[in-house]
Protein backbone atom coordinates (compact mmCIF):
# COMPACT_ATOMS: atom_id res chain seq x y z
CA UNK A 1 0.00 0.00 0.00
CA UNK A 2 1.18 3.47 -0.76
CA UNK A 3 2.56 5.82 1.68
CA UNK A 4 1.20 8.42 -0.21
CA UNK A 5 -2.50 7.49 0.30
CA UNK A 6 -4.66 10.45 1.16
CA UNK A 7 -7.27 9.71 3.88
CA UNK A 8 -11.05 10.54 2.97
CA UNK A 9 -12.45 13.42 5.44
CA UNK A 10 -15.35 12.58 7.25
CA UNK A 11 -18.12 15.35 7.06
CA UNK A 12 -20.50 14.78 9.71
CA UNK A 13 -24.29 15.54 9.20
CA UNK A 14 -26.89 17.11 11.61
CA UNK A 15 -29.12 14.89 13.51
CA UNK A 16 -33.14 15.89 13.34
CA UNK A 17 -36.18 14.00 13.52
CA UNK A 18 -33.89 10.44 14.13
CA UNK A 19 -32.27 10.99 10.28
CA UNK A 20 -29.12 12.40 9.62
CA UNK A 21 -29.36 15.39 7.05
CA UNK A 22 -26.54 17.71 5.62
CA UNK A 23 -27.39 21.74 6.29
CA UNK A 24 -29.97 23.04 4.36
CA UNK A 25 -27.24 25.84 3.44
CA UNK A 26 -24.91 23.32 2.43
CA UNK A 27 -22.37 24.23 4.60
CA UNK A 28 -19.80 22.86 6.52
CA UNK A 29 -16.37 23.89 8.67
CA UNK A 30 -13.18 22.21 9.40
CA UNK A 31 -13.17 20.64 13.21
CA UNK A 32 -9.73 20.71 14.41
CA UNK A 33 -8.39 19.00 17.65
CA UNK A 34 -6.54 20.64 20.77
CA UNK A 35 -3.28 21.60 18.72
CA UNK A 36 -4.82 22.83 15.45
CA UNK A 37 -4.66 19.01 14.00
CA UNK A 38 -7.57 18.69 11.26
CA UNK A 39 -9.80 16.26 12.50
CA UNK A 40 -13.17 15.56 9.99
CA UNK A 41 -15.89 18.41 8.85
CA UNK A 42 -19.21 19.23 10.19
CA UNK A 43 -22.17 20.88 9.15
CA UNK A 44 -22.38 24.29 10.03
CA UNK A 45 -26.42 24.71 10.53
CA UNK A 46 -28.42 27.12 9.57
CA UNK A 47 -31.92 29.37 10.52
CA UNK A 48 -33.93 26.85 8.18
CA UNK A 49 -32.42 24.07 10.21
CA UNK A 50 -33.23 25.39 13.30
CA UNK A 51 -36.93 25.58 12.10
CA UNK A 52 -36.89 22.15 10.94
CA UNK A 53 -35.58 20.99 14.55
CA UNK A 54 -38.28 22.95 16.36
CA UNK A 55 -40.59 21.08 14.14
CA UNK A 56 -39.57 17.70 14.39
CA UNK A 57 -39.27 18.69 18.17
CA UNK A 58 -42.53 19.66 18.38
CA UNK A 59 -44.08 16.61 16.77
CA UNK A 60 -42.45 14.15 18.71
CA UNK A 61 -43.45 16.29 22.11
CA UNK A 62 -47.04 14.51 22.81
CA UNK A 63 -45.96 11.31 22.62
CA UNK A 64 -42.69 11.96 24.74
CA UNK A 65 -44.52 13.73 27.53
CA UNK A 66 -47.36 11.03 27.22
CA UNK A 67 -45.59 8.44 27.65
CA UNK A 68 -44.61 7.00 31.36
CA UNK A 69 -42.13 8.43 33.49
CA UNK A 70 -40.81 4.69 34.35
CA UNK A 71 -40.84 4.18 30.83
CA UNK A 72 -38.56 7.16 30.04
CA UNK A 73 -36.02 6.70 32.86
CA UNK A 74 -35.55 3.24 30.99
CA UNK A 75 -35.00 5.18 27.56
CA UNK A 76 -32.51 7.17 29.45
CA UNK A 77 -30.84 4.21 31.11
CA UNK A 78 -30.20 2.22 27.26
CA UNK A 79 -28.66 5.81 26.47
CA UNK A 80 -26.28 5.15 29.41
CA UNK A 81 -25.70 1.48 28.52
CA UNK A 82 -25.15 2.33 24.66
CA UNK A 83 -22.38 5.42 25.93
CA UNK A 84 -20.84 2.78 27.45
CA UNK A 85 -20.54 0.57 24.89
CA UNK A 86 -18.71 3.06 23.07
CA UNK A 87 -16.63 4.49 26.32
CA UNK A 88 -13.19 3.70 24.23
CA UNK A 89 -14.51 6.09 21.37
CA UNK A 90 -15.75 8.54 23.20
CA UNK A 91 -12.33 8.28 25.31
CA UNK A 92 -10.48 9.49 22.38
CA UNK A 93 -13.04 12.22 20.77
CA UNK A 94 -12.72 13.98 23.99
CA UNK A 95 -8.92 13.80 24.77
CA UNK A 96 -8.69 14.94 20.87
CA UNK A 97 -10.96 18.04 21.16
CA UNK A 98 -10.42 19.23 24.64
CA UNK A 99 -6.51 18.12 24.77
CA UNK A 100 -7.04 15.80 28.07
CA UNK A 101 -4.97 12.74 28.76
CA UNK A 102 -6.34 9.45 27.84
CA UNK A 103 -6.86 8.58 31.75
CA UNK A 104 -8.69 11.55 32.21
CA UNK A 105 -10.91 11.72 29.08
CA UNK A 106 -12.15 8.45 30.11
CA UNK A 107 -13.09 9.69 33.70
CA UNK A 108 -14.94 12.55 32.09
CA UNK A 109 -16.74 9.77 29.68
CA UNK A 110 -17.63 8.26 32.85
CA UNK A 111 -19.29 11.08 34.57
CA UNK A 112 -21.27 11.55 31.36
CA UNK A 113 -22.69 8.03 31.42
CA UNK A 114 -23.55 8.24 35.16
CA UNK A 115 -24.94 11.26 34.72
CA UNK A 116 -27.52 9.67 32.55
CA UNK A 117 -28.22 7.14 34.76
CA UNK A 118 -28.70 9.84 37.44
CA UNK A 119 -31.65 11.63 35.69
CA UNK A 120 -32.93 8.39 34.57
CA UNK A 121 -33.73 7.22 38.36
CA UNK A 122 -35.17 10.30 38.44
CA UNK A 123 -37.99 10.32 36.42
CA UNK A 124 -41.13 8.58 37.82
CA UNK A 125 -39.72 10.76 41.16
CA UNK A 126 -39.35 13.99 40.32
CA UNK A 127 -43.73 14.57 40.14
CA UNK A 128 -43.71 12.75 44.10
CA UNK A 129 -41.11 14.94 45.03
CA UNK A 130 -42.44 18.28 42.98
CA UNK A 131 -46.01 17.41 43.65
CA UNK A 132 -48.76 17.86 46.54
CA UNK A 133 -52.18 17.54 47.87
CA UNK A 134 -53.02 20.98 48.51
CA UNK A 135 -55.36 21.15 52.13
CA UNK A 136 -58.64 23.21 51.42
CA UNK A 137 -61.55 24.38 53.14
CA UNK A 138 -64.60 22.58 51.45
CA UNK A 139 -65.43 19.26 49.52
CA UNK A 140 -62.75 18.96 47.24
CA UNK A 141 -59.06 17.22 46.33
CA UNK A 142 -56.45 19.87 45.01
CA UNK A 143 -53.61 17.77 43.93
CA UNK A 144 -50.29 19.62 41.95
CA UNK A 145 -48.52 18.40 39.69
CA UNK A 146 -45.59 19.23 37.48
CA UNK A 147 -46.02 19.45 33.78
CA UNK A 148 -43.46 19.38 30.67
CA UNK A 149 -42.59 23.00 29.68
CA UNK A 150 -42.56 21.65 25.81
CA UNK A 151 -39.78 22.28 23.60
CA UNK A 152 -36.33 23.53 24.87
CA UNK A 153 -33.40 24.92 23.17
CA UNK A 154 -30.36 24.46 24.39
CA UNK A 155 -26.90 26.11 23.86
CA UNK A 156 -24.72 23.38 24.72
CA UNK A 157 -21.38 24.47 26.75
CA UNK A 158 -18.73 24.92 24.70
CA UNK A 159 -15.78 24.26 26.68
CA UNK A 160 -16.78 20.83 27.79
CA UNK A 161 -17.89 19.09 24.53
CA UNK A 162 -19.18 15.25 25.63
CA UNK A 163 -19.98 16.24 30.34
CA UNK A 164 -21.20 19.32 29.46
CA UNK A 165 -23.51 18.51 26.94
CA UNK A 166 -25.23 15.27 28.85
CA UNK A 167 -25.56 17.88 32.09
CA UNK A 168 -27.44 20.45 29.94
CA UNK A 169 -29.78 17.63 27.29
CA UNK A 170 -30.63 14.66 30.15
CA UNK A 171 -32.55 16.73 32.59
CA UNK A 172 -34.57 18.10 29.98
CA UNK A 173 -35.51 14.74 28.61
CA UNK A 174 -36.10 13.32 32.23
CA UNK A 175 -38.88 15.88 32.42
CA UNK A 176 -40.21 14.26 29.10
CA UNK A 177 -39.52 17.62 27.24
CA UNK A 178 -38.18 17.45 24.03
CA UNK A 179 -34.81 19.69 23.14
CA UNK A 180 -33.16 21.54 20.22
CA UNK A 181 -29.58 21.41 20.96
CA UNK A 182 -26.65 23.50 19.56
CA UNK A 183 -23.59 21.76 20.49
CA UNK A 184 -20.05 23.24 21.10
CA UNK A 185 -18.81 24.34 17.93
CA UNK A 186 -15.07 23.81 17.88
CA UNK A 187 -15.73 20.30 19.31
CA UNK A 188 -18.57 19.11 18.35
CA UNK A 189 -17.34 15.22 17.76
CA UNK A 190 -18.85 13.86 21.13
CA UNK A 191 -21.94 15.42 20.15
CA UNK A 192 -22.29 13.81 16.77
CA UNK A 193 -21.43 10.72 18.11
CA UNK A 194 -23.95 10.70 20.96
CA UNK A 195 -26.69 11.72 18.28
CA UNK A 196 -25.48 8.05 16.99
CA UNK A 197 -26.14 6.88 20.03
CA UNK A 198 -29.37 8.50 20.38
CA UNK A 199 -30.50 6.82 16.87
CA UNK A 200 -29.47 4.00 17.76
CA UNK A 201 -31.45 3.84 21.50
CA UNK A 202 -34.86 3.73 22.42
CA UNK A 203 -35.20 7.62 21.92
CA UNK A 204 -37.73 8.94 19.53
CA UNK A 205 -37.33 10.50 16.40
CA UNK A 206 -37.51 14.44 17.40
CA UNK A 207 -37.25 14.19 21.01
CA UNK A 208 -33.48 15.05 20.65
CA UNK A 209 -32.22 17.48 17.64
CA UNK A 210 -28.63 17.89 17.31
CA UNK A 211 -27.47 21.18 15.21
CA UNK A 212 -23.59 21.45 14.61
CA UNK A 213 -22.42 25.44 14.15
CA UNK A 214 -22.22 28.62 16.44
CA UNK A 215 -24.42 29.30 19.16
CA UNK A 216 -23.89 33.40 18.54
CA UNK A 217 -25.71 32.64 14.89
CA UNK A 218 -27.94 29.89 15.98
CA UNK A 219 -29.26 30.92 19.30
CA UNK A 220 -31.21 34.09 18.75
CA UNK A 221 -33.17 32.36 16.48
CA UNK A 222 -34.07 29.40 18.81
CA UNK A 223 -34.43 32.26 21.07
CA UNK A 224 -37.51 34.22 19.31
CA UNK A 225 -38.74 31.20 17.17
CA UNK A 226 -42.85 31.32 18.73
CA UNK A 227 -42.86 27.66 19.32
CA UNK A 228 -39.69 27.23 21.61
CA UNK A 229 -40.91 27.35 25.27
CA UNK A 230 -37.49 27.25 27.19
CA UNK A 231 -34.33 28.45 26.21
CA UNK A 232 -31.01 27.43 27.96
CA UNK A 233 -28.12 29.88 26.91
CA UNK A 234 -25.45 27.95 29.09
CA UNK A 235 -23.35 27.85 25.76
CA UNK A 236 -24.42 31.51 24.75
CA UNK A 237 -21.54 33.43 27.05
CA UNK A 238 -21.94 36.26 29.19
CA UNK A 239 -22.63 38.60 26.06
CA UNK A 240 -24.76 36.16 24.31
CA UNK A 241 -27.18 35.49 27.23
CA UNK A 242 -28.16 39.02 27.16
CA UNK A 243 -29.23 38.77 23.10
CA UNK A 244 -30.83 35.73 23.98
CA UNK A 245 -32.62 37.21 26.62
CA UNK A 246 -33.88 39.90 24.30
CA UNK A 247 -34.75 37.82 21.76
CA UNK A 248 -37.27 35.66 23.97
CA UNK A 249 -38.79 38.59 25.18
CA UNK A 250 -40.86 38.97 22.42
CA UNK A 251 -42.60 35.44 22.82
CA UNK A 252 -42.56 35.58 26.92
CA UNK A 253 -40.29 32.23 26.74
CA UNK A 254 -38.56 30.76 29.92
CA UNK A 255 -35.03 31.58 30.07
CA UNK A 256 -32.98 29.93 32.35
CA UNK A 257 -30.53 31.79 34.81
CA UNK A 258 -26.92 30.93 34.48
CA UNK A 259 -24.30 31.17 37.03
CA UNK A 260 -21.20 33.57 35.73
CA UNK A 261 -18.97 32.31 38.29
CA UNK A 262 -19.36 28.55 38.06
CA UNK A 263 -21.00 26.44 35.51
CA UNK A 264 -24.01 24.87 37.35
CA UNK A 265 -23.25 21.83 34.92
CA UNK A 266 -19.75 21.21 36.62
CA UNK A 267 -21.82 20.47 39.91
CA UNK A 268 -23.18 17.26 40.94
CA UNK A 269 -26.44 16.76 39.63
CA UNK A 270 -29.47 17.70 41.35
CA UNK A 271 -33.26 18.69 40.80
CA UNK A 272 -32.80 22.34 40.36
CA UNK A 273 -32.35 21.61 36.81
CA UNK A 274 -35.84 19.59 36.91
CA UNK A 275 -37.56 21.88 38.36
CA UNK A 276 -36.75 24.16 35.31
CA UNK A 277 -38.43 22.28 32.96
CA UNK A 278 -41.66 21.67 34.73
CA UNK A 279 -44.86 23.65 35.08
CA UNK A 280 -46.75 23.64 38.02
CA UNK A 281 -50.83 22.19 37.29
CA UNK A 282 -53.52 22.29 40.00
CA UNK A 283 -56.09 20.62 39.85
CA UNK A 284 -59.64 20.20 41.80
CA UNK A 285 -61.95 17.35 42.12
CA UNK A 286 -64.80 16.88 44.03
CA UNK A 287 -65.13 14.54 46.85
CA UNK A 288 -66.72 11.41 45.73
CA UNK A 289 -70.15 10.35 47.67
Amino acid sequence: MSDNRISVAKTYKLYVDGKFPRSESGRTYPVTDSKGTFLANAAHASRKDVRDAVVAARKAFDGWSGATAYNRGQVLYRVAEMMEGRREQFAAEVAASEGLPSRKAQSVVDAAVDRWVWYAGWTDKIATVLGAANPVAGPYFSFTVPEPTGVVGVLAPQESSLLGLVSVVAPVLATGCTAVVVSSADRPLPAVTLSEVLATSDVPAGVVNVLTGRAGELGPWLASHGDVNAIDPTGAGPVGRVEIAREAAGTVKRVLAVPEDEPDWTRRPDIARLRRYLEPKTVWHPMGV
